[in-house]
């Protein structure tokens, strides 16, 4: 009986593997490393037009978040938030200058998003982005949705500094 069993499995179909879930992929619960820096992704903002997600991450009380783009190859750009207004969608300029340092506009889009978790927005729906770099590529994102103003910080992250630890 134990041979049988033997000859039984020698001719039966393997399993596919588990496909590994890259960072586009990630949501609320799962486990990511960003710059050597261990962080729980708390959302995600995904705008599936563009083939983009916006990760919010929480590191203890520090919260971050990581842009991911999927063009050639896959994009990342590290954000922390920053205080600031503007009024008006139609009044954000080309050119921005924060603590005395210029950002020019670099992309300006706008899409349907969809929200999962813990984000600077509650519900998805259209959503206006405005992405400026400066000479020493630091970069300022402004994000409008339902007459709501977020802007961020930060700098383009390298894919060899960002990993998936754990995915559920």
């Amino acid at each position: 009986m134990g041979l049988m069993k033997r000859i039984g499995r020698l001719f039966a179909k393997q399993e596919p593997p588990v496909k590994e879930k890259s960072m586009l992929d990630l949501g609320p619960g799962d486990i990511c490393e960003v710059s050597l820096v261990t962080y729980q992704v708390v959302g995600s903002v995904r705008n599936p037009s563009r083939n983009a997600v916006v990760l919010s991450l929480q590191d203890g009380n520090e919260i971050k978040y990581l842009h991911i783009e999927e063009r050639e190859l896959l994009q990342y750009a590290l954000y922390d938030d920053i205080d600031g207004r503007l009024d008006n969608p139609s009044e954000v300029p080309t050119e921005l200058v924060l603590d005395d340092k210029a950002y020019y506009l670099e992309e300006e889009y706008e899409g349907r998003v969809t929200i999962n978790g813990r984000t600077p927005f509650r519900q998805g729906g259209e959503q206006h982005v405005w992405q400026f770099q400066a000479d020493d590529n630091s970069l300022l994102r402004v994000e409008w949705q339902d007459g709501r103003f977020m802007l961020y910080e930060g700098a383009k992250v390298i894919s060899g500094d960002v990993q998936v630890i754990r995915s559920t």
